[in-house]
């Protein structure tokens, strides 16, 4: 006995364009900034010269304040604030992390890699978000290791030496002034190291939308430096009475006594002067960096790649 016969219909002409066979999946769920952080960690934790830099600064500031803090404690009185030594250390790691901040962004230009990145994410403010992101995260991080460490090692060299009759007391906290020995208050122990851990991240958040603005790694690098070094140095020579004012301006607002004032050491003509507090000048950098950060953002969006 026969079976009938069904006649079989084809199947339609795929569209214009697009290869026979079945339908597309349903796509997956829409990029986010999720992806785009992720991918920026991969890349900055997969490039040799990141983890370089930051081993290089962990190196300079650990060691180069252990050295100092070494030759005061050579010393039978308390010359110094108990955590001060970990600011020469910080004051040359500091220039590791604002190359780093640099290259995140022109290293992809000079590279060609930026287009790539584009066209994965075609939303630049998405791709600069992920940046800012991952290194401030990874900066901070690091640097708060390393101040960390500094601190607990001046500590153990440091504290409880006792004051000597020469050293001016106004220098140093109300417990050491009323005890008579060297001792790191609390507020020290949270300037030397969360407060200087963010003021080296901003700056090499600043570094990071210089170099969106350049994109030149030669000409955001000096440019850095010369708003780090610069302002201090020429202060330096403004000491005539007609100059005088300016050069203390320079000198206060200067990002090395930033770091010197969170460390409780401003740089001072003499112990008349006063300086913004250390958290004064941690909040201006951060309105000068969120300024420059508005200004990338406004490049980053409106330049072609």
């Amino acid at each position: 006995m026969s079976t009938p016969y069904a006649p079989q219909h084809p199947a339609p002409p795929a569209p214009y364009g697009q290869p026979p066979g079945p339908a597309p999946a349903a796509p997956g769920k829409q990029p986010h900034l999720g992806h785009a952080i992720a991918s920026e960690w991969t890349k900055i934790r997969s490039v040799r010269s990141t983890l370089w830099t930051l081993i290089v600064m962990f190196v300079v500031v650990v060691g180069v304040s252990s050295l100092a803090g070494f030759g005061l404690s050579t010393s039978d009185h308390a010359e110094a604030p108990v955590l001060s030594p970990g600011l020469f250390g910080l004051m040359l790691g500091q220039l590791a992390v604002i190359t780093l901040g640099v290259l995140v962004v022109t290293s992809e230009y000079s590279t060609g890699m930026i287009r790539s990145t584009m066209t994965v994410c075609p939303q630049r403010s998405r791709v600069l978000t992920a940046k800012v992101i991952v290194f401030f995260g990874l900066s901070f991080t690091m640097t708060l290791l390393a101040c960390g460490l500094t601190a607990l090692i001046q500590a153990a060299m440091l504290e409880g030496k006792p004051l000597s009759e020469y050293t001016d007391p106004s220098q140093f906290n109300e417990e050491t002034q009323a005890t008579g020995h060297a001792v790191a208050s609390g507020a020290e122990w949270l300037d030397a190291t969360v407060g200087a851990a963010l003021y080296v991240a901003l700056l090499g958040l600043l570094s990071l939308a210089v170099g969106t603005l350049l994109r030149s790694t030669p000409g955001a690098i000096t440019t850095m430096l010369g708003l780090v070094l610069l302002p201090f140095v020429i202060s330096l020579f403004l000491l005539t009475e007609a100059t005088e004012d300016i050069g203390d301006a320079l000198r206060e607002y200067s990002t090395l006594n930033g770091l010197a004032t969170l460390y409780h050491v401003p740089f001072r003509f003499s112990f008349e002067d006063t300086s913004p507090g250390g958290w004064t000048l941690l909040g201006l950098l951060a309105a000068i960096t969120a300024a420059a950060l508005i200004g990338a953002y406004a490049r980053i969006a409106t330049r072609d790649v």
